[in-house]
């Protein structure tokens, strides 16, 4: 068994550690954008804060929507391997290209849907801000930095739709390179844009969202024209939506729609989550905004691992290996359980250390509440990782409803009611909300892998019993 898991690991991190280092390099984006918002002051951090968790919110659902385009590529891939020995291989071959073709083609469809639509969404939300109880103050901040947020999400999910292509035909390492150039040039942009140096305005948080935004356009053409120059991903490539196969943008919207729901269904919890901090103050939106930076650091190992994982079943599947499949849960989550627990032990150990970054200028009551946070953090981790996994898994067998609908069960009818029960009825106020948030992503899990499991089971062909 621990042959078998160290091989199995093997094979999963040569898909999966490239992700997990793009995943924690676009997430330096963001972090980048809290901590030069939280160098402006604790209302800044917490206004920055807010903006950030509604763009997530709705570039997650826009993410969710073409995430399915690396299943298909995948599964497309393999039943060309199956079938390419033989007299009939160059046509195998030829009817895999054609169908990527059509799946990359209907996958930037669907993103520039999404993202028109999540720009106007994210808008609306800015104007609504004051109507959700958040102080007049915060509210000033953050909607100047939503608009200029909004226009960036269009190129986000484009780079996301080529990204899932290039994940399917396991060619993902131009990923990592684009986006670890992409941290420096937020960075640079966030500086001049924040301070007005060159001569430029001094805009504060507006200049953080519009740095994002050009981050976000620069990152899509520079992956766009890396595809291009690969000889095996350019002939798969094509921009011209227009010609978009109607029954293709069906499959993917099949599977998409239930996968962005179940993706907006968490971000929404946490979204919620994140109003509920707010209503309790600056401080306290400030030392969630903090801890729910560093969990996102951390969940992006479970993110890296999930899309490997979900690739790697869909291709297990079509190569009619059910035992492979069942395998990839276990190395999933023993991997993402051993890099949680070496997060948790720092985060235990080292809390002013890893919070410094983000409240080393606020408020000693802001870190005070941070410090607590991070103790529920340490253990909270590690149901967020299995749950994200067990959304992945599901989607390698096309199962995304089943998935949506154990969220609505663990995120809303059990973790947002504790959230609610512990913040407000035993006035445990930020910290009730992260025991609430933990209750709620532990059922999601354990619900989640349960399904995996039935639901693998009934993939496996019965056997038939031979007669004389």
């Amino acid at each position: 068994m621990p042959t078998t898991l160290l091989r199995d690991s093997r094979a999963l991190g040569a898909l999966a550690v490239p992700l997990v280092l793009t995943q924690l390099a676009q997430v330096a984006l963001t972090t980048t954008d809290t901590v030069m918002s939280g160098l402006l002051g604790t209302t800044e951090l917490a206004a920055g804060g807010l903006a950030v968790v509604i763009f997530n919110q709705i570039r997650t659902m826009g993410v969710g929507l073409v995430t399915s385009v690396g299943n298909h590529i995948a599964a497309a891939a393999a039943r060309a391997e199956r079938t390419s020995i033989g007299a009939d291989g160059g046509n195998a071959r030829r009817a895999a290209t054609d169908e990527a073709r059509r799946i990359v083609r209907a996958g930037l469809a669907v993103a520039t849907l999404a993202g028109a639509a999540g720009a106007l969404v994210m808008i609306l939300i800015g104007q609504a801000l004051p109507s959700l109880g958040q102080d007049a103050g915060i509210v000033d901040l953050t909607q100047p930095m939503l608009y200029a947020l909004a226009p960036g999400l269009l190129p986000c999910l484009w780079f996301q739709a080529i990204r899932q292509f290039t994940v399917g035909v396991r060619r993902p390492q131009a990923l990592l390179r684009i986006t670890l150039a992409s941290i420096a040039v937020n960075a640079g942009l966030n500086w001049v844009l924040i301070h007005g140096t060159f001569g430029l305005p001094e805009l504060g948080l507006t200049g953080v969202g519009l740095a994002t935004s050009g981050v976000h356009l620069l990152s899509f053409l520079a992956l766009y024209l890396a595809a291009k120059r690969d000889s095996e991903l350019a002939p798969l490539l094509t921009l011209d939506i227009a010609r978009a196969d109607a029954a293709t943008l069906k499959r993917l919207l099949g599977l998409g729609v239930p996968i962005a729901a179940t993706y907006g269904s968490e971000a929404g919890f946490f979204s919620v989550t994140a109003l509920m901090a707010g209503s309790l103050g600056p401080d306290a939106l400030a030392a969630h905004t903090a801890v729910n930076q560093l969990v996102y650091i951390a969940f992006q190992v479970a993110v890296g691992l999930s899309h490997a994982a979900s690739v790697n079943v869909s291709r297990e599947l079509a190569l009619g290996d059910h035992d492979g499949a069942r395998r990839i849960r276990t190395t999933a989550l023993a991997c993402a359980g051993a890099v949680m627990a070496l997060v948790g032990i720092v985060y235990l150990t080292l809390p002013h250390l890893v919070l410094a970054p983000f409240l080393d200028t606020g408020s000693d009551q802001a870190l005070t509440i941070a410090t607590q946070l991070l103790i529920v953090a340490a253990f909270l981790q590690f149901f967020d990782c299995a749950q994200n996994i067990g959304v992945g898994l599901l989607r390698g067998l096309d199962d995304t409803r089943s998935g949506f609908r154990i969220t609505l069960i663990g995120y809303w009818a059990v973790g947002l009611p504790a959230a609610w029960f512990l913040a407000y009825g035993l006035h445990l106020e930020t910290l009730g909300i992260w025991l609430g948030l933990l209750t709620g992503l532990a059922a999601t899990a354990l619900l989640l892998l349960r399904r995996y499991n039935t639901a693998l089971a009934a993939t496996r062909p019965r056997r038939t019993s031979a007669t004389a």
